[in-house]
């Protein structure tokens, strides 16, 4: 057991009937970093998260996440896990408190150290005055910041963010791009980031990009300029995807 690793993949191939997902994905994050999962809509990015949260599973390759094997070991594994989805799960009925009340449960917390964990992500969030609003009432981007705050109420290893932004205005969107790459370097938080958005990319991070199923590039952002020989990652993802933005 490697836990110096927050998640490996290694070997990963899906498909779908006779349509191949992910051909041989294989990647590591280690804690405190972001990881960036850049590819064009279709590259196969919700079927990789699919099968790092067990939605999906398969018989080729192996997901470890702090060392724990995701088939022999998937409570455990799982339990080092926090997930915010493109498209929402809330329940839109309830308020913002009751839905984080509702995951505590789940993952087994007392009342006292819920209310403890709610009020402090909430409030890294500047959301906590807005504990007892349904969540049909708020914005795109309030949601979204509820989702955050409920990922992280069971302190997890990893954090896993597919297309979180979408749909949200600007600045709602670069509030939370910011505040996930600060939670990474301060919390030691390792973040996979699946995007398609070059702007959430900052120097620091860790860059995968998927294109049909395959990785085309694995590194720093300077090693995937370096790879491609372009002066941005813009280029770098348009030589690596052939132009295929999506």
């Amino acid at each position: 057991m490697n836990s110096s690793i927050a998640l490996s993949v290694e070997g990963l191939s899906f498909s779908y009937s006779s349509k191949k997902a992910l051909t041989q994905v294989s990647f590591k994050i280690q804690p405190g970093e972001c990881t960036v999962l850049l590819g064009p809509n279709g590259a196969g990015k919700s079927t990789l998260f699919s099968l790092i949260t067990r939605l999906y599973d398969t018989r080729d390759g192996r997901i470890e996440l702090c060392g724990f094997d995701i088939k022999r070991q998937t409570l455990k594994a799982l339990g080092k896990l926090g997930v915010v989805f493109q498209q929402t799960t809330l329940d839109m009925d309830l308020t913002v408190m009751q839905n984080l009340r509702y995951h505590a449960a789940l993952h087994g917390m007392g009342r006292k150290q819920a209310m403890q964990r709610i009020q402090q992500e909430l409030e890294r969030l500047d959301m906590y005055d807005r504990r007892f609003e349904r969540v049909r009432q708020l914005n795109g981007g309030h949601r979204r910041r509820v989702e955050i705050a409920r990922a992280l109420l069971h302190k997890p290893s990893v954090l896993l963010l597919d297309e979180p932004t979408v749909g949200l205005d600007v600045p709602s969107r670069l509030s939370i791009v910011e505040y996930v790459h600060r939670l990474a370097t301060e919390e030691k938080l390792a973040v996979l980031w699946a995007s398609h958005l070059i702007d959430e990319i900052y120097p620091d991070d860790h860059l995968i990009v998927l294109h049909k199923g395959q990785v085309k590039a694995n590194g720093t952002v300077d090693d995937v300029l370096r790879i491609t020989g372009t002066p941005t990652i813009k280029d770098a993802f348009y030589s690596l995807t052939q132009g295929e933005q999506g």
